[in-house]
């Protein structure tokens, strides 16, 4: 498991990235098993997410607020409220503000949607500014093949940047660089990028079939 730790005016921004060591996060696991492996990242409701590629967001005002919501993003400006996020080869972007945060799962689908530019918006009209962007672990390039058509979608919305090779040489949507320009578009910083997910740290449906799920999740701590 990952940890960062991001002070913001107030308070302190806690993110948690598991991985295949830390058990399947998969919202559709025994739900004894789920609240165990959650209450041993942090001991209070989480939000979680039915995600549906889209760019619907939910704003959480008490911890678990939200749960099982129809949505690929979440956000918070109130303490104790872990809102997270899961996936297996889509991105797990974590938008670090001084107002608080938000996590966003993004596919190909949801970032040509904007998801990203959503989460960021709805954090920076609470006031004040951008601060940090974390990437979790997610496919990268050299380890899978992406369809011409469904690219040339992401890279009309992104630029050039977002092509990539595979290691033998197809076409490939590069997801860090996309993930890089949405959050660029939203206001905020270069993102500090995961691992990719063909590493079998971590869980990975492209290139190994896996169920598995890891989960990024994120909370506020107050220091006042």
């Amino acid at each position: 498991m990952r940890s960062a730790e991001v002070v913001i005016p107030g308070g302190v921004v806690h993110v948690r990235i598991t991985d295949a060591s830390d058990g399947d996060y998969q919202v559709v696991s025994p739900a004894p098993d789920l609240a165990d492996r959650r209450r041993g990242v942090v001991d209070s409701p989480w939000t979680w997410l039915k995600q549906v590629h889209g760019a619907d967001l939910v704003e959480v005002g008490h911890p678990g607020q939200h749960a099982g919501s129809e949505a690929d993003g979440a956000v918070t400006f109130t303490a104790d409220c872990p809102v997270a996020v899961t996936t297996a080869d889509c991105a797990a972007v974590v938008l670090i503000a001084d107002s608080g945060v938000g996590v966003v799962h993004a596919g190909w689908r949801g970032l040509v949607n904007g998801i990203v530019e959503k989460a960021g918006k709805r954090l920076l009209h609470a006031g004040g500014g951008p601060i940090k962007a974390i990437v979790g672990p997610c496919i990268h390039p050299a380890a899978y093949e992406f369809g011409e058509a469904d690219l040339a979608v992401v890279e009309d919305r992104y630029g050039p940047t977002v092509r990539g090779r595979t290691a033998q040489g197809a076409t490939a949507l590069d997801m860090p660089a996309a993930v890089a320009a949405a959050c660029g578009s939203a206001g905020w910083p270069e993102p500090a990028v995961g691992s990719c997910t063909s590493s079998p740290e971590f869980f990975s449906h492209r290139t190994r079939g896996d169920q598995g799920r890891q989960t990024v999740v994120a909370w506020i701590e107050t220091t006042r």
